[in-house]
């Protein structure tokens, strides 16, 4: 299994991070997508918008299964908050620095984000 950082769900995050879709604070084990919604989401969209959602990619794994992607942080619509420490926790376990780094940056991003929106 080799696990990488998946650069197209860095800018993805970044994105919704900037225009504000975040949820600053959710319970991620009920916020993360179960199978059955990331089913209806496949079922309307593409396996290249899944993958956005997730921010590593197993490469020893199909395109077009849901083995490939690894450490969701997002519900399809927002980023959590808690899905990016969920993900960071997990990589640091795993020992995935190069995961756990972009999951720290998403993390600075946002509270930057929460700061700045707070002063305004």
């Amino acid at each position: 299994m080799t696990i990488r950082v998946n650069q197209a769900a860095i800018r993805h995050a970044k994105s919704l991070i900037r225009e504000g879709k975040v949820v600053q604070d959710s319970d991620w084990s009920r916020a993360n997508p179960t199978s059955d919604e990331e089913n209806r989401f496949l079922e309307k969209e593409n396996w290249t918008e899944y993958g956005r959602w997730y921010l590593a990619l197993d490469t020893d794994g199909n395109e077009e299964t849901k083995e490939r992607y690894k450490f969701p942080y997002g519900d399809f619509k927002k980023v959590h908050r808690d899905g990016v420490i969920a993900a960071k926790q997990r990589a640091a376990q795993n020992d995935y620095g190069a995961i756990e780094k972009a999951a720290d940056e998403l993390l600075d991003l946002i509270d930057k984000d929460a700061e700045s929106s707070q002063k305004r």
